[in-house]
């Protein structure tokens, strides 16, 4: 198997280290890891892609790739260029360093390259490890990724749903919670979640010579969250694997909204 992987915390983030172990057993003895992944940090910045100006690219090592471009504009790299005439089996984007579930799914770099993968007709996972103040004591605070991480891809390879038909294609968010490997109580399959309260704000700030500049401020990580939700089972020590696609269409509100078609 020939796997890409990619991330949002840049080409020299840890959480990248742990996903090309992760992506170098499932890929097995005769398969390939491929790296693109930006080289600084893209935390934040979606679904982005630079299409208003060029995006350098250097490798760096064999197999190895660093893109001055957004987590998107790696894969879109990896499969026009670096790995144009023998594109990737699965696209592995993570593991992020911080959660991605609930709100912090729409602003996440690390879902902006699986989603990214999955326009382009690929298979493709975002990975996300929950640090907490369990994890500030671990040695790896990746721990429980590293763990937990290779049975579940195996699995979502097997029993997953990896159809591509003429509209979205499917990709997957897993989250790992803030505990050590032996804490994790399980896998939850669950809807994306919202916690209460939380929204990002900005904040200014004078500098010294007088110039102003803001600050943009995250909510809290720990506020309850929608019971069920991937945020919740975090919360309760369980990974959360969601199934997503790059569509926002609110399908639920479409038949009431027919009484404004016209023509």
């Amino acid at each position: 198997m020939r796997i890409l992987i990619t991330n949002d915390d840049g080409i020299n983030a840890p959480g990248l280290v742990a996903l090309a172990e992760i992506a170098a057993e499932i890929a097995g003895p005769d398969g390939e890891v491929w790296t693109v992944a930006p080289a600084f940090e893209q935390s934040g910045v979606g679904h982005c892609i630079s299409y208003v100006h060029p995006t350098l690219i250097a490798e760096l090592g064999p197999r190895r790739f660093a893109a001055e471009g957004s987590p998107a504009d790696c894969v879109l790299a990896a499969i026009g260029d670096v790995m144009r005439d023998n594109p990737p089996d699965l696209v592995l984007s993570g593991v992020n360093r911080g959660n991605n579930s609930g709100e912090n799914v729409m602003y996440s770099g690390t879902i902006g390259g699986a989603m990214e993968a999955a326009l382009q007709g690929l298979p493709a996972i975002a990975l996300s490890q929950y640090l907490g103040q369990h994890t500030a004591t671990l040695a790896d605070p990746f721990e429980a990724a590293r763990k937990h991480a290779p049975r579940l891809i195996r699995q979502l390879l097997d029993h997953g749903d990896w159809t591509s038909d003429a509209d979205f294609r499917l990709f997957y968010n897993i989250n790992f919670p803030a505990c050590d490997a032996a804490s994790v109580k399980g896998v939850r399959v669950a809807p994306q979640g919202r916690r209460q309260g939380v929204r990002f704000e900005s904040e200014p700030y004078h500098a010294p010579n007088g110039r102003r500049f803001l600050w943009i401020l995250g909510g809290s990580q720990t506020s309850p969250a929608t019971p069920g939700s991937d945020v919740d089972a975090n919360m309760r020590n369980y990974i959360s694997l969601t199934p997503m696609r790059p569509d926002l269409t609110c399908h639920a509100s479409l038949d009431a909204l027919r009484i404004m078609e016209e023509g």
